[in-house]
């Protein structure tokens, strides 16, 4: 049984679900980046500065995908009634 909302109220499920969502896909999206840098830098025997720089450099892209994933989210998912 859910209650009525209140007008100006912050929807704490909601908020709950964004978190929980944000961290599961910012925790793929920089595993997945860490990775492929280890991966790609294996591959061409870049050594290990070439390796940890890719690393960075993809760790980057990660993040960088995790907020635009957090906004979207926000944005899809409404925290006030």
């Amino acid at each position: 049984m859910t209650r009525p909302a209140v007008p100006g109220t912050v929807n704490w499920s909601n908020v709950l679900t964004v978190a929980s969502a944000a961290v599961l896909i910012a925790t793929q999206a920089i595993a997945t980046a860490v990775a492929a840098g280890w991966a790609l830098a294996g591959l061409l025997n870049l050594g290990d500065m070439g390796e940890y720089g890719l690393m960075a450099l993809f760790s980057l892209v990660g993040i960088y995908a995790s907020f635009a994933y957090l906004r979207m989210a926000s944005r899809a998912e409404p925290l006030r009634h």
